[in-house]
């Protein structure tokens, strides 16, 4: 760590580190005092051990609203998923955790697997913006996307509008599976989202030093007790870079 990293990250002393707080397999609840509290504020809080100074946690409802602040002094690192859609102002690290992105589809759906949901008049809603949602915009080549603000409103119109598949994080799934009645989750997954830390492109000096430290949390083993803390079930270590 130089004088760089600390005049980049924090220069007024504090680490602002954004927290999407729509991810609760990242943040599991709220402190006393509203603080997001999980995987995600843990790991910002070690870097700001790292770097010497207090954290100062800016709350998102939404990765999309994280990643709308980029470059407004709003926050100086971001937790949230790398997505080459939000690297026009932000550098990322490798991967710390993974999870797993699936669908649900209706019990009686011809889908077995995955790839057969990416076919000519299917009908697939999602999320948009959650980095789920941007791999599927890229991604899907015969499929018809529709994005919604939540997913809890994806939820409804998948029911109520008869889709052919759900998107979403496998573990939120099976328990929105359990809610409704004659669907089921497909095995496997179409991606996964990679949670990262990143901060603002310029931010040379920065990026070198949060590179460095994710792929320690994960070889020390710091990443997996986090998980192991907050009892997440979905996340894992991301490989190595």
């Amino acid at each position: 760590m130089t004088d760089a990293v600390l005049a980049e990250l924090a220069p007024a002393g504090t680490l602002r580190a954004a927290i999407n707080m729509g991810n609760f397999l990242l943040v599991s609840g709220t402190g006393p005092s509203g603080e997001p509290q999980g995987v995600a504020p843990d790991m910002a809080r070690a870097i700001a051990d790292r770097l010497g100074v207090a954290v100062s946690y800016v709350p998102f409802a939404s990765p999309g609203e994280l990643v709308d602040e980029a470059g407004t002094d709003t926050w100086d690192i971001g937790l949230v998923g790398a997505e080459p859609a939000r690297e026009k102002l932000i550098a990322f690290t490798a991967a710390y955790a993974e999870i797993l992105a699936t669908y649900i589809v209706p019990t009686d759906s011809p889908f077995t697997k995955v790839e057969d949901v990416d076919s000519a008049g299917s009908r697939v809603v999602v999320r948009e913006r959650a980095a789920y949602g941007l791999y599927l915009a890229r991604s899907l080549q015969h499929a018809e996307l529709t994005g919604t603000d939540t997913h809890d409103e994806a939820c409804r119109r998948f029911v109520e509008e008869k889709f052919d598949a759900l998107a979403g994080l496998r573990s939120g799934l099976l328990a929105d599976a359990d809610k409704m009645s004659g669907v089921r989750v497909l095995d496997g997954g179409f991606t996964s989202v990679q949670q990262a830390v990143g901060t603002l492109k310029q931010n040379t000096a920065a990026i070198a030093f949060l590179k460095d430290f994710v792929e320690e949390a994960k070889s020390s083993g710091l990443v997996q007790s986090l998980i192991d803390k907050h009892g997440v079930r979905g996340l894992t270590v991301a490989p190595p870079a």
